[in-house]
């Protein structure tokens, strides 16, 4: 009783010591933190922003974090992180999580710390089991680190990581004996079977190996994983849980009980780790590989050597310092915290899927070898070229951009298909979205300069993807002009979609002067205008006979609407390469600025949207919870009303982003939501990713200095900024006024000044005449 007593008290002072810790953190001036301390983690594991909380570096191959609750996959979109902040039970800590997806996959080798009794299965959160109820009281999370106590063990858990590998800490009470459970079974957007093959080794040296294999959004994906203690096992459990009936078990293999097996493999596998009785944390480092097992453990010794803790949690926070360090933010304290939160997810994605070795799994499912550079995955493609891509170009763009161009050319040779990533995680494609949107990237890359050795194969294998008529109905496009809606159900959102990568491909040629294929995908780049009836002025889904789909609601979204996680209000503007032809189109400015604000202005019950996921954070018709409307409000610039612009990023601003595990209104899907809020807190988006311009809005933070690669500073000011004063007076570049509505890569990235004086009224005269406006391609032509 004395010593159950005294084990009490000590957890209980535990609980209180963190308690006080957060305390002090959250009582510490803000203005005074660094980056570092006022990231918030917790950002988006609430609503849904579907964000994890634990452990990762920046683009990180290993996302070590915990898992409330699984779920079948067609109840899984709320625990898309595997992390749902709710929640009141942990089932464990898995090695891979996707930052906001709005689909998903992953949670791979879950690993739950168990004092005493070890249930083998996870119960849920009334029905005992293996899960443990914890309280957030008792959660730290930072950027590489994370930790939280699970209240039925009285265990506390501690979490950071390297590239390649998960370390994890776990302080088990004295009194009972400490187990680990693996679970192979587990997994995010679960279902019964989803495991296809899986493999746990317990070697002599006490070294623990495995694989599995599930057939998921990546069907056919293996990963492999190493780990190793500080502690000697003292004995382990073998299981093979399965519950079908297999009517061929082969023969059994050595090992009479699930005590004295130490290999064992089947589709239901868990181990249960036994140490004793422990009277110091327990250190486990697991490193993962996309090749097999002997690979992570290589990845095991290069980087976890020595199963030290805290040396790799000071080194992951060095690494975020570092990271973070790219901008300089002076604002209030919940602006700050959201900037550099929104940076933070914004650095999670591309997430590296390589051997220490070079080795990496490509989309055949094949076994390669980079040569030169980091083959990265977790492509969301169709999010990502918008914002978080292109900020990528002024961040990192030789380390990071130059890796991420060669990984997809790789990918377009290695491909079954001879075609580009569409959305690709570990190197397998999922077939995800629409679009070929690894065009744009590769062609906004190529405009700025990066990767110039390679960018006649870029364009080789941009063309190849833009011609590939099995894909996406590209073969009905090439013919008619449109994706027919009677061939299609996300005809019109294709349509669109497609002009935009086809005029990119039309840029690329145009600079490495090749004008045949300049040409040819110049005439594609005006497809958007076969699905948008003039009549209305919306964008819609048209028959194969060439007549408009009737009868027609521009509200109509989802199954069968003719567009993708949207409807006609929202991608009636998606133009981005001729913003000038949409207006002339429309009828000229007070046309365009009318139906802008028809659509944020409208009166909508979210309820109508219920069934449609994706749809989230509504004002009006405008979602911004989802990608296709996030260049919308910088549209009134086209029109030669920039004050407008302003205004509506006020809007949005005050009411999408907050500091908070609800602050993010939808998916952050790899970075694109918190690249938006990044580059308008700054004052300018690029509207039209390949132009190599950024149109301007209004900053959101008093100051901002990038520190860019190429050892240049480039200084953002907000003189007078209140929220009072919401609009810009003057806009200054290098001290002189600037009459243009934006500002270039070039300019951005010789370094300097931008100052915007705002002020409490509207500016109406800058950037009314045609000559300020951005560019179009009917105005401009061809870039220079």
């Amino acid at each position: 009783m004395a010593a159950s007593r005294a084990r009490s008290l000590d957890f209980f002072m535990l609980r209180a010591l963190v308690v006080l810790a957060a305390s002090a953190l959250l009582s510490f001036p803000l203005h005074s933190q660094s980056a570092y301390d006022v990231v918030n983690p917790m950002v988006g594991t609430g609503a849904e922003g579907h964000t994890f909380p634990g452990a990762v570096v920046p683009f990180g191959m290993v996302q070590l974090s915990p898992d409330t609750s699984i779920h079948p996959f067609n109840h899984s979109y709320k625990w898309a992180a595997g992390y749902r902040y709710e929640d009141t039970t942990i089932l464990g800590f898995s090695a891979t999580h996707f930052s906001g997806a709005g689909h998903s996959d992953l949670g791979d080798f879950l690993l739950q710390p168990i004092a005493g009794d070890v249930a083998l299965e996870p119960g849920d959160a009334t029905t005992p089991g293996y899960r443990s109820h914890f309280s957030h009281t008792d959660e730290v999370a930072h950027p590489g680190y994370y930790a939280v106590t699970l209240d039925d063990y009285h265990v506390r858990a501690e979490l950071t990581a390297t590239q390649r590998v998960g370390v994890s800490r776990f302080t088990f009470p004295a009194d009972k004996p400490a187990h680990l459970l693996l679970d192979m079974r587990s997994s995010i957007y679960n279902y019964p079977g989803k495991v296809l093959w899986s493999r746990v080794r317990v070697h002599t040296d006490g070294t623990v190996t495995g694989m599995r294999e599930t057939r998921g959004w990546a069907p056919g994906r293996q990963l492999y994983f190493a780990m190793r203690f500080s502690a000697p096992l003292t004995g382990h459990a073998l299981y093979d849980k399965e519950p079908e009936a297999v009517p061929y078990h082969g023969f059994k293999g050595p090992g009479t009980t699930p005590e004295d097996t130490q290999s064992i493999e089947g589709r239901g596998l868990e181990a249960v780790l036994s140490f004793g009785a422990l009277h110091a944390p327990l250190t486990v480092a697991m490193a993962i590989s996309p090749t097999d097992e002997a690979h992570a453990i290589a990845n095991l010794d290069a980087e976890q050597p020595h199963l030290d803790f805290d040396a790799t949690r000071a080194a992951a926070r060095a690494t975020w310092e570092r990271t973070l360090s790219v901008i300089d933010i002076a604002a209030d304290a919940d602006t700050r915290s959201n900037v550099y939160t929104g940076l933070y997810h914004a650095l999670l994605a591309p997430s590296l899927s390589m051997d220490t070795d070079g080795s990496y799994r490509g989309p055949d499912n094949q076994v390669h070898v980079a040569k030169g550079f980091d083959f990265v995955s977790s492509l969301s493609l169709w999010d990502t070229f918008r914002a978080e891509q292109p900020l990528m170009t002024i961040l990192e763009p030789r380390e990071r951009t130059e890796s991420l161009m060669q990984s997809m050319l790789a990918s377009q040779v290695e491909s079954p298909f001879g075609i580009l990533p569409i959305w690709q995680f570990q190197g397998i494609e999922t077939w995800c979205m629409i679009g070929y949107h690894a065009v744009p990237e590769l062609a906004d890359a190529i405009g700025k300069g990066l990767n110039k050795p390679q960018a006649e194969e870029a364009l080789h294998a941009m063309v190849a993807s833009a011609d590939y008529a099995p894909y996406g109905n590209i073969g009905a496009y090439l013919k008619l002009g449109y994706v027919p809606v009677d061939h299609d159900a996300e005809a019109a959102s294709k349509t669109v979609e497609y002009a935009f990568d086809d005029w990119t491909i039309a840029e690329t040629a145009h600079r490495l002067g090749n004008e045949d294929v300049a040409n040819r995908f110049r005439k594609r780049a005006e497809n958007w205008r076969n699905v948008f009836n003039t009549q209305d002025g919306f964008v819609e889904p048209k028959l194969a006979n060439g007549q408009f789909r009737v009868p027609f609601d521009p509200a109509r979204a989802g199954e069968a609407s003719g567009f993708t996680e949207g409807n006609a209000w929202q991608y009636s503007w998606f133009v981005p390469q001729d913003e000038q032809g949409l207006i002339q189109t429309l009828g000229g400015d007070n046309k365009l600025i009318a139906k802008l604000d028809a659509m944020f202005d409208q009166h909508v019950d979210p309820k109508q949207y219920a069934d449609v996921e994706d749809i989230a954070g509504m004002i009006g018709q405008y979602i911004h919870g989802n990608e296709p409307s996030h260049h919308l409000p910088y549209l009134y610039v086209y029109a030669g009303q920039p004050w407008r612009t302003q205004e509506r990023l006020a809007q949005i601003v005050a009411s999408q982003y907050r500091p908070t595990p609800d602050g993010l209104v939808g998916n952050d899907d790899l970075g694109q939501m918190s690249a938006w809020l990044l580059f308008t807190s700054l004052g300018f988006y690029p509207v039209t990713p390949g132009a190599n311009q950024y149109v301007l809005g209004r900053p959101f933070v008093d100051s901002a200095t990038l520190h860019l690669p190429n050892g240049k500073q480039f200084r953002i000011l907000a003189d007078h900024l209140s929220p009072q004063n919401r609009y810009v007076g003057r806009v200054l570049l290098n001290g002189k006024p600037l009459e243009k509505t934006f500002i270039t890569q070039e300019a951005l990235m010789a370094g300097g000044e931008l100052r915007f004086e705002m002020q409490a009224a509207p500016e109406k005269k800058w950037g009314a005449s045609a000559a300020s406006r951005p560019y179009s391609m009917s105005k401009d032509g061809f870039l220079p």
